[in-house]
């Protein structure tokens, strides 16, 4: 996961704005987690209806007020503003524990291209090694709200498989008896979508219209 951002500074979306500018830091940061890569736009109309939902998502997953433990997930804005005093105002209101890439990093317009991002807003969720789990992830938080955060961490294995030796790995029993029907389920019913999300959003004809 830190090799997508290697070499580059992503910033903590708290009062003092803390860098991380060191693989180390990225990496502590990120490792054994979901990302979220979110792009979006403050003057995006479908962006200021979305991110709403999305930032209730993050904050009833990781704020200790809500849950006893936060959910191994981090969530990283990828700014497609027009200038940065819009990014700006648009992450004042938003989560401490977001993470974001300075306004003059163009890695915020090569991510967009690399993961195939046709309309705002849109998630792309990765696994921790780095792999999309899913590049409908707006789609699936505003249909299944917090619950599709339990059908990704089952699909990317990310607290047990992904993270032993490799002898734990040999004659392991699922967790429940319905773990593998809930794990098909999930690829079945992606698989099912297309893979596209259904919903509209900014750019010609519901498309990026020349986004990035």
């Amino acid at each position: 996961m830190a090799s997508l951002f290697s070499g580059r500074i992503l910033i903590c979306n708290n009062n003092d704005q803390d860098e991380l500018d060191t693989e180390a830091e990225v990496i502590r940061r990120l490792e054994n987690r979901l990302v979220l890569l979110y792009f979006g736009a403050g003057a995006c109309p479908q962006c200021q209806a979305f991110v709403p939902i999305l930032k209730d998502f993050f904050v009833r997953l990781t704020d200790e007020f809500y849950v006893l433990r936060a959910a191994q997930l981090a969530l990283v804005y990828v700014s497609q503003d027009s200038t940065e005093e819009q990014q700006d105002l648009f992450l004042k209101d938003m989560p401490k524990k977001w993470l974001f890439l300075p306004f003059e990093d163009e890695l915020r317009r090569d991510l967009g291209r690399q993961f195939s991002v046709e309309r705002l807003p849109a998630v792309v969720v990765l696994k921790p090694d780095g792999d999309v789990l899913t590049r409908d992830g707006a789609d699936e938080i505003q249909r299944l709200g917090t619950a599709c955060f339990a059908n990704w961490q089952e699909a990317a294995e990310v607290l047990d498989r992904n993270f032993q030796l490799p002898e734990d790995l040999e004659d392991q029993e699922p967790r429940s008896l319905t773990e593998c029907l809930r794990r098909r389920k999930y690829r079945v019913e992606k698989a099912a979508r297309g893979g596209r999300d259904p919903g509209g959003g900014c750019g010609e004809e519901g498309g990026a219209g020349g986004l990035f």
